[in-house]
């Protein structure tokens, strides 16, 4: 299985060789996209991109197989085709690297240990995305907007209350509106628990008079990676 196809290099390949490497990266590219839509958002041209990118890799390796200098430049021409594209999500960058790891293992000729290794890895995808794991997590970041009227002293206002319901809390901007009338705080949780963002509100509200309070979710960029 860690015996490459490619006994004699990349110079005496046969057309056999090559069209079962080829057909190899298809198939895995076709698993790689068939994964990447189980239970998610996809775009047609991106789960295309998915099938194709494998063959792309492995014809790139298979040209540069034993020359460190070209295989350097072309680790560099990957680079920049990645800085140079929108950033996704990890879901998205996973499928990615899995495609052009199936182009490096078929380019290098390991066809038996980059199918094995796809069909373990698809296997644990299916398991876990069809699992509840890691779906509701308790802890939870969240922005916090909180409008109070111009006569309360906001600086330590809800101390207690995010001591009781969050592990953290940042004071991030602090806003006037209504011609002065009314001051607006934006803040940044850490909370212990999210079932708990009820009684977190209807506990501001009591002490904002009822005004406003908007919770929700923090604006991050820790899903791209």
């Amino acid at each position: 299985m860690l015996e490459s196809l490619y006994t004699n290099g990349t110079e005496s390949l046969s057309f056999s060789q090559l069209g079962i490497c080829m057909l190899i990266s298809l198939a895995l590219g076709l698993l790689v996209a068939a994964m990447h839509m189980y239970r998610n958002t996809y775009s047609k041209n991106f789960i295309i991109t998915l099938v194709i990118l494998p063959v792309l890799v492995q014809s790139v390796i298979m040209l540069v197989n034993g020359n460190l200098g070209t295989g350097m430049a072309v680790v560099g021409a990957f680079s920049l085709i990645r800085f140079r594209s929108v950033p996704g999500g990890s879901r998205e960058i996973t499928s990615i690297f899995w495609s052009m790891a199936i182009g490096l293992a078929t380019g290098m000729g390991y066809a038996g240990f980059i199918v094995v290794l796809s069909m373990i890895v698809a296997i644990a995808l299916v398991i876990l995305y069809s699992l509840p794991f890691a779906e509701h997590p308790k802890v939870a970041e969240r922005d916090l907007k909180v409008t109070i009227p111009e006569d309360l002293d906001y600086p330590h206002l809800f101390d207690d209350l995010f001591e009781n319901y969050a592990h953290s809390s940042n004071l991030e901007s602090v806003r006037t509106t209504t011609m002065g009338s009314v001051y607006e705080l934006r803040y940044r949780l850490l909370l212990k628990d999210s079932n708990h963002e009820k009684e977190l509100i209807d506990e501001i509200r009591v002490r904002n008079g009822n005004l406003p309070v908007v919770l929700g979710k923090a604006a991050t960029n820790r899903d791209e990676l």
